[in-house]
């Protein structure tokens, strides 16, 4: 039995104010949580008040982006070991904002992986197609060449050491969502390529699903066997919404 898994992407929103409020209230109400996993990933600035805030609750706390370097003359970047210092867990890798405005390949986000477990993190794997993608039916072909790029580094193991998030671009903060059905076909095609390359990897790997859950939704997205957590953007960013949310995935 997969744990469900519920992470908070706070993208690039918040201030000081705010986030101390937001972290009062996550922290306050996460005790009805019994049977889920909780997470949220802070911009940079903000992890050391994650970090501050919810040290000894059951909620952990990530980056939303890591560099493939260690460390040296890389301005702007952040090595995941720095995030490790300031006790995250986890880290995002490859949204799709990343993949399209700062032109993130297959290839880079792969090594990103790599870099997050070396750092003894957790990758949340994003991946998905855009509208145009799915209206010219290549859905799976796009979100198999993204997964294929961690998946076939070895027999799957790497890949096993991490969280899929399956987001559709086009239900991105769109308002949209996609239904649990076309969200179920999906994760199911992710998990079957997945048991294709090792079966038992797939047995255990959870994926999430990222495109616009809400608490009048989570509960039937979550409900589908293959759809094992949400990645939550908009709705993370209210203490209620995001509560809502975990308490569905009980």
């Amino acid at each position: 039995m997969r744990q469900p898994f519920v992470a908070g992407n706070w993208k690039m929103n918040g201030s000081l104010d705010s986030v101390n409020t937001l972290l009062d209230g996550i922290k306050a109400g996460i005790g009805e949580v019994k049977e889920a996993e909780v997470a949220v990933c802070a911009p940079f600035v903000f992890i050391p008040k994650a970090q501050q805030k919810l040290n000894g609750s059951p909620v952990a706390w990530g980056g939303q982006d890591l560099s493939v370097h260690d460390a040296g003359a890389y301005t702007g970047e952040t090595a995941g070991s720095m995030l490790k210092d300031f006790g995250c867990r986890y880290v995002i890798i490859g949204h799709s904002e990343r993949r399209t405005y700062h032109h993130e390949s297959d290839d880079l986000v792969a090594a990103k992986f790599q870099a997050a477990l070396k750092a003894g993190l957790i990758p949340i794997f994003c991946i998905g197609e855009t509208l145009e993608q799915r209206e010219g039916g290549i859905t799976e072909e796009v979100v198999g060449r993204q997964l294929d790029a961690v998946l076939n580094l070895d027999d799957g193991a790497t890949l096993g050491r991490g969280v899929i998030a399956y987001e559709p671009v086009w239900a991105i903060g769109t308002g949209k969502t996609a239904s649990p059905e076309q969200a179920q076909d999906v994760h199911a095609f992710i998990r079957n390529r997945v048991a294709g390359k090792n079966g038992a990897v797939a047995e255990k790997i959870r994926i999430l699903y990222g495109g616009s859950m809400k608490p009048g939704n989570a509960a039937e997205l979550m409900a589908k066997p293959d759809i094992d957590g949400g990645l939550i953007g908009g709705a993370a960013l209210q203490a209620e919404d995001f509560l809502g949310i975990c308490t569905a995935a009980n």
